[in-house]
């Protein structure tokens, strides 16, 4: 394409125009709105030929650009561009999402980085429509639908890797707004000493996983690593002598040697009819990505006590909670002491940059059990290697085996205050503490402590 296309090509994208035909004499753009008279002089002085203006429907406009991309003709470059250098610097940077969300300025890009979210940049408002069109093309998604949620996957190679992106859009007052999920790799270490859990809790979780059948159940909120610790104790359970299931929206990590199922509730495959069937493929290890309501919940319990090892995630505070969350769903107690094995509570807080941390004060008291003596606290400089003070994350893990005490105490219902006092009993710690203990070794500062977990804990 010569500089002179190019430049028209520019001009076109600049006034939100499509640039349908061009001769000797005259140049054919399609429009959606009407033509100003500064678009008109631009496009004839640039052109030098006289302009033919078709008024065309946006959504025509949108699956023209896609029928172009489709037939292998040239996509704006500029946007293209745009799209690369954006999930680029995502990639670049660590990020976990890239939200682009219509505002009055144009287009603000954010990327969510060690679980907060910063700003990238913002772009003009005149190129909003094209990237949510490049984006849903990139996704295989129907550009012309703007009213409904839509979703879809594409991969990319991103600097010799191939990386994997899951989109979402969803529309807003000012627009569409799009969410890119950056899908971990399988290239990802998911030995369990890579989980960061303290000697002890990994002894427990080690024991569970050892364990003939059961349940296994790692909580917290969304953003909290769950998946990545199922992930784990599924990776140390797959042997050749397992079959190792799993059933999940969507298979965020494949892994090879796992019969991994992604649902698709439009094709009428959920969760419940992927487990019921499961059961019947004589596995010996069952992944549920989450438990979400009852009746996934009764296949769960029921599938890890008639000789399945089952691990899933639930989206609790604490252990403890868990247990309260589970009766409130209806499960029989009797039912429940009898599959539960371990409960994981899980955290991720910000690392401290090792490059420009610097001690702040030590507290010599906190109003906190479990807790005794001085906390040396720090503090998040920010420095040339991490901006804001802090670089990566840790997880912070809760742990509380299901001993005969607890069991006997779930079996005849006993209160929530009764099973908080036995779990107390087994001298874990809670988040909060191994929270204090990161601050003290100086992983992370105690704002992010208090930010994760919440001031309430202290």
């Amino acid at each position: 394409m010569s500089e002179a296309e190019n430049t028209l090509y520019e001009l076109c994208r600049r006034y939100q125009a499509l640039l349908l035909n061009q001769d000797a004499t005259t140049i054919t753009v399609a429009l959606a709105g009407t033509p100003t008279p500064e678009m008109l002089e631009a496009l004839r002085f640039t052109s030098q030929r006289s302009v033919q203006i078709e008024r065309w429907p946006q959504a025509r406009m949108e699956q023209y650009q896609q029928e172009e991309s489709d037939s292998g003709e040239s996509v704006p470059e500029t946007i293209t561009s745009l799209v690369d250098h954006i999930l680029l610097q995502a990639f670049q940077r660590r990020a976990s999402d890239i939200h682009l969300e219509p505002c009055a300025a144009g287009v603000r890009v954010r990327l969510r980085i060690d679980g907060v979210l910063q700003l990238l940049q913002t772009i003009s408002a005149n190129q909003q429509a094209a990237l949510i069109a490049r984006l849903k093309i990139l996704g295989n998604l129907d550009i012309a639908e703007r009213r409904l949620p839509q979703d879809g996957q594409f991969t990319l190679q991103l600097e010799g890797t191939q990386a994997a992106f899951r989109l979402s859009t969803l529309p807003v007052r000012a627009g569409e707004k799009a969410v890119i999920r950056l899908l971990q790799s399988e290239s990802q270490d998911l030995a369990l000493e890579k989980l960061g859990m303290p000697p002890a809790a990994l002894t427990h979780f080690r024991h569970a996983l050892a364990q003939p059948q059961g349940l296994i159940l790692v909580t917290g909120p969304t953003g909290s690593g769950k998946t990545f610790t199922l992930y784990s104790g599924l990776s140390a359970l797959n042997q050749p002598g397992s079959n190792v299931c799993s059933v999940e929206d969507p298979v965020e990590i494949p892994l090879s040697g796992v019969n991994q199922t992604q649902i698709n509730p439009r094709a009428g495959l959920d969760f419940q009819r992927v487990l019921r069937a499961l059961l019947r493929q004589d596995p010996d290890v069952i992944m549920l990505g989450e438990i979400r309501d009852v009746e996934s919940a009764e296949i769960a319990v029921k599938a890890a006590q008639t000789g399945h090892l089952v691990l899933s995630t639930l989206h609790t505070n604490s252990t403890t909670e868990t247990l309260a969350r589970l009766r409130q769903m209806g499960i029989p107690g009797y039912l429940l002491a009898s599959a539960l094995r371990l409960i994981i509570a899980q955290r991720l807080v910000r690392r401290l940059c090792p490059h420009c941390r610097a001690p702040a004060e030590q507290m010599k008291t906190l109003p906190t059990p479990g807790w005794s003596g001085q906390l040396q606290t720090w503090q998040a400089a920010g420095c040339d290697h991490c901006f804001s003070g802090y670089y990566g994350r840790l997880a912070l893990f809760e742990i509380l085996p299901i001993n005969s005490d607890l069991q006997t105490a779930i079996a005849e219902n006993a209160s929530s205050e009764t099973l908080s006092l036995l779990a107390q009993r087994q001298s874990l710690n809670s988040l909060f503490v191994e929270g204090l203990n990161a601050v003290n070794r100086g992983e992370t500062s105690l704002a992010e402590v208090y930010r994760v977990i919440g001031a309430d804990h202290g």
